[in-house]
């Protein structure tokens, strides 16, 4: 990469759940991400910035700030930045239809595939009873998830020492749990839905922190991820396909990990 420009270019990206602000964002790897992988468009589906988290404790290192400037340079290169706020970036919901250095803030959007499909773009959160109706157990619930995330940091610090591959605490309790499955199956059905009363093909989101791609009564379900965890994105090839991408190693800049979970129908 002696140009330094990135080795990989699709028709669209998206990037949800940063949680820029918080202690257990991996920012830093997803600016490394971002060295390597470029698109036409990027739409970041919410909790980029987790206003939560700086409200308890002020924390926003470097790394928080480089990922903010390299989207704003993304805009002055002509890529489209599209910003849909989620519940931890709530703040901006104040601010649909503007635009902050080129990047513009909507409350949802409609992606047009290749093939014509339609995708409703969406963070997700409406749709989650817990923190519509009980934001103190939200909280509660938040704290509690940056627990596990400490904890899952000291069990692989230990597993690197013994040459161990990454283990996410949390993605196993989310496919362990049946109260957890329950709820992801749950969220997906009624996202889903929502891009059915939308007159979409698909959905995309985040919020849940669980990336896939599935198809569900008929309509494409897709979720982005997140950056705290598993750093994953979703893109759209140029061709139409869509895939989950998995960034395993920041220092493995020209060989990124991809994980193939499914391709456009």
């Amino acid at each position: 990469m002696s140009d330094g420009s990135p080795e990989r270019h699709f028709r669209t990206l998206f990037i949800s759940d940063v949680h820029l602000g918080a202690r257990g964002s991996q920012a830093d790897r997803l600016f490394d991400f971002l060295r390597v992988h470029d698109a036409d468009t990027i739409y970041l589906v919410g909790d980029i910035v987790d206003g939560w988290a700086l409200q308890s404790n002020w924390h926003w290192p470097q790394s928080h700030n480089d990922f903010v400037q390299k989207m704003l340079r993304k805009v002055r290169k002509g890529a489209r930045v599209i910003y849909i706020p989620g519940n931890h970036d709530e703040f901006l919901r104040s601010y649909y239809g503007t635009h902050f250095g080129g990047i513009e803030v909507v409350e949802t959007a409609i992606h047009e595939g290749v093939d014509g499909k339609r995708y409703l773009v969406i963070h997700g959160d409406i749709f989650d009873l817990v923190v519509q109706n009980a934001r103190w157990l939200a909280h509660l619930g938040d704290k509690a998830y940056d627990f596990a995330i400490r904890m899952n940091r000291l069990v692989n610090a230990f597993r690197k020492l013994f040459g161990v591959p990454y283990w996410s605490l949390s993605q196993w309790a989310k496919l362990k749990v049946k109260n957890a499955v329950n709820y992801i199956g749950a969220f997906e059905q009624t996202l889903a839905g929502e891009a059915k009363r939308h007159g979409a093909d698909g959905v995309i989101c985040g919020h849940i922190h669980y990336a896939t791609i599935r198809d569900e009564n008929g309509i494409r379900y897709m979720n982005c991820g997140d950056w705290v965890e598993s750093c994953t994105a979703l893109v759209e090839h140029e061709d139409g396909r869509f895939e989950i991408l998995t960034w395993s190693d920041p220092l493995r800049r020209t060989q990124p990990v991809a994980r193939v979970t499914a391709q456009a129908a």
